[in-house]
């Protein structure tokens, strides 16, 4: 049986296929956040849907009852589908919705692979963002994972060796590289002192650093306003802390300083952290901070 099943084929010249799935490292909301301004300022349709029953497990993904006066009128799955539209310039993209399957990664990825044939995809762009060692008060950038070490270098990487966790983009990445689509890994790097609630910031620069590998561009006004306040708040925060001032000019310095590879591969790695400053009484205030401040 099939995973997917197609329901519409419209005609696409090439399309980008972008995904940002829940379920994995997302410091931040930035993939997330990403993935929802495409959806909500492009105009889209679903032109497949996949078998959530082999790929979820649903205890862990519970469906939504609606009850109505004691009465279940309804009940909402999730679901994983993958739509279609384009930009304000006409490139056409398809857009993979969802949370992270649960089971069968390598028959996805093959699923998705054929999909991606079969609706003559270019390129696939996953989006991301990881909690690390760097301050609100420096633009966010880009690391990136790719099938090719030209378009990785097309945004830079972390340099090294590293062996962490895997998300079901890799399984994807990896299918895509067999078939020759070229994939490329978009991941944000967040503050980790505010890595656990929004940083419309590491969205903004996913959405540009997708412009950059595909060509493809939304309106980033409301994200670019939301980071502009977000950034308000934290540089109140911290100066009200001597400590929390001293955190972040250490990380300042860092990231202003001729970093090494070593230093650069440290980001991913537990052990890059030990002469850092914990963020976590940071976060915890932070959080406090913004509850008392509004959205």
């Amino acid at each position: 049986m099939s995973l997917y099943e197609v329901l519409h084929r419209p005609d696409l010249d090439q399309p980008v296929l972008i995904m940002a799935p829940d379920g994995w490292i997302d410091a931040g909301l930035g993939g997330a956040t990403a993935f929802g301004t495409l959806l909500s300022e492009l105009d889209t349709e679903v032109v497949a849907t996949f078998n959530v029953d082999d790929l979820l497990d649903h205890r862990s993904r519970r469906p939504t009852a609606r009850i109505v006066d004691g009465v279940y009128e309804d009940l909402i799955w999730p679901e994983i589908h993958l739509r279609a539209g384009h930009d304000a310039a006409g490139r056409d993209v398809l857009l993979l919705a969802g949370p992270e399957p649960d089971h069968q990664w390598r028959a996805y990825a093959a699923a998705l692979g054929e999909a991606a044939t079969l609706f003559g995809v270019r390129l696939l762009v996953g989006m991301g963002a990881f909690p690390a060692p760097v301050p609100h008060t420096r633009p966010a950038s880009l690391a990136a994972t790719a099938t090719s070490a030209e378009l990785a270098a097309r945004i830079g990487v972390v340099k090294g060796t590293l062996e962490v966790p895997a998300g079901v983009l890799v399984a994807v990445e990896r299918r895509f590289a067999e078939i020759d689509i070229p994939a490329i890994g978009l991941w944000a790097r967040v503050p980790h002192y505010a890595a656990a609630m929004p940083y419309p910031e590491a969205s903004l620069v996913l959405l540009e650093g997708l412009a950059k590998v595909a060509d493809v561009s939304v309106d980033t006004t409301p994200l670019r306003e939301a980071s502009d306040a977000t950034r308000s708040r934290l540089d109140e925060l911290v100066a009200n802390s001597v400590e929390h001032s001293a955190m972040v000019r250490q990380l300042e310095e860092r990231v202003d300083g001729a970093e090494s590879d070593e230093a650069q591969a440290s980001e991913l790695a537990p052990d890059g952290w030990d002469n850092l400053p914990s963020g976590d009484e940071l976060a915890a205030e932070l959080e406090r901070f913004l509850e008392g401040n509004g959205p």
